[in-house]
């Protein structure tokens, strides 16, 4: 569900409700609940729990769940539970009822964490208090957000149509298998392929016609009741408000509109880029060489003539005097100073122009390609590369024979 201001969605909050229990038990394991009884004994309980949840999320922070999405906004199943943790103890009130509800079953059966089910029941306290303590936050947070009044109880409502509408809209997908609860749903006969089932987009376009009928059948397709008709009476009274229903799922359908825009990947894509050359320039400056002076080639002078230079690129830097060796090689045509690179530099390398390379290959060509480019023989080229070689290095021609 998402609404202005709200961070506990679901399913995120499956999440984050396992993740607060986990922690709590394992906390509870290294002091005596039975404290919990006395009232004087509360602030300083809730400090010492608070300190000890914040050191243990802190540490779960990395783990599989921790690090787990815990919503639509990017916050992590660990910053959301540790965000609750801070608010319980600025809210002491959900500790002191988690307290009374503690002390209450220790006074009917002793101490019960110490059963065979203790945990079980113990972790049950911890998720309820933690269930209303986050729908008070999810409600500040509202109002701050939109200036409108609202309470937990109706952040919780707002939870329970946007699961009904979930609910609902995985019982149209499944069509034609569950046609009969989808004409309880709609209340009337799905003859053909209802066309309700393809205009349901979202929460906006959900009726509340279908949220009544679904919650009144929904224990004759599974047997549970729906929430609009179980015994509790918190819903009771809507079930008979379909004006009421059909407001609040509009305002969550046109925030999840509103909010859409967050759900695309282009963003993350450039965020992923720009990370990629972040950490490519960090290496490069980590790799550049102390003392070294900072090489920035300079444009050619005359881009018309650029062909008819002999290209400067970083890779023939190994040729020794590199000026030098330049000029040697400009007097020579381009099929013997690709020879002389192949020779020296071998086939591949990542300064070559691609209108040197092969296309079949991306390599420069082999000597019998090259002779065939310059129209010689392949000893003739290899005399001319062994030539031009030589008068890169001062010293006389090697010999003819030499293997390219």
């Amino acid at each position: 569900m998402r609404l202005p201001g709200t961070r506990y969605q679901e399913p995120g909050w499956e999440q984050v409700r396992k993740l607060l229990g986990h922690v709590s038990l394992v906390a509870f394991r290294q002091c005596d609940l039975a404290q919990l009884g006395d009232a004087a004994q509360h602030a300083p309980m809730l400090d010492w729990y608070t300190d000890a949840l914040a050191h243990a999320l802190r540490g779960a922070s990395q783990s599989l769940r921790g690090a787990a999405p815990g919503n639509s906004y990017g916050d992590s199943v660990g910053d959301l539970a540790l965000g609750l943790v801070f608010e319980l103890q600025a809210q002491p009130a959900y500790f002191a009822a988690f307290a009374a509800a503690v002390a209450g079953e220790h006074a009917k059966a002793g101490p019960f964490w110490q059963h065979t089910t203790g945990d079980a029941l113990l972790r049950k306290k911890v998720n309820d208090m933690y269930a209303t303590l986050r729908d008070k936050v999810d409600a500040d947070n509202y109002v701050a957000a939109t200036g409108q009044p609202c309470t937990p109880n109706r952040i919780y409502t707002y939870r329970m149509l946007d699961m009904a509408h979930a609910a609902i809209a995985q019982v149209f997908n499944g069509w034609p298998g569950t046609a009969p609860q989808v004409a309880a749903i709609l209340g009337r006969p799905a003859d053909g392929f209802p066309i309700e089932v393809r205009r349901l987009k979202g929460a906006a376009t959900c009726k509340a016609e279908w949220v009544i009928n679904w919650s009144a059948t929904l224990e004759q397709f599974t047997g549970a009741p729906g929430p609009l008709h179980t015994k509790s009476k918190r819903f009771a009274s809507l079930r008979n408000s379909p004006e009421k229903i059909g407001a609040m799922l509009a305002e969550i359908g046109d925030y999840e509109e509103l909010s859409a825009n967050l759900d695309g990947d282009d963003w993350r894509h450039d965020q992923e880029d720009a990370a990629a050359w972040l950490d490519d320039l960090a290496r490069v400056s980590l790799e550049a060489r102390a003392g070294e002076a900072d090489r920035i080639l300079p444009p050619p002078e005359d881009e018309a003539d650029e062909t008819d230079e002999l290209c400067a690129a970083p890779g023939y830097d190994v040729l020794p005097g590199s000026a030098s060796a330049l000029a040697a090689l400009r007097d020579e045509a381009l099929p013997v100073r690709l020879a002389v690179f192949l020779k020296l530099l071998g086939p591949a390398d990542d300064s070559y122009p691609d209108e040197w390379l092969d296309r079949d290959t991306g390599e420069l060509p082999t000597l019998q390609r090259l002779a065939q480019q310059g129209g010689m023989s392949v000893p003739t080229l290899r005399k001319r590369r062994n030539a031009a070689i030589a008068r890169l290095y001062g010293a006389r021609p090697t010999g003819d024979d030499d293997e390219p």
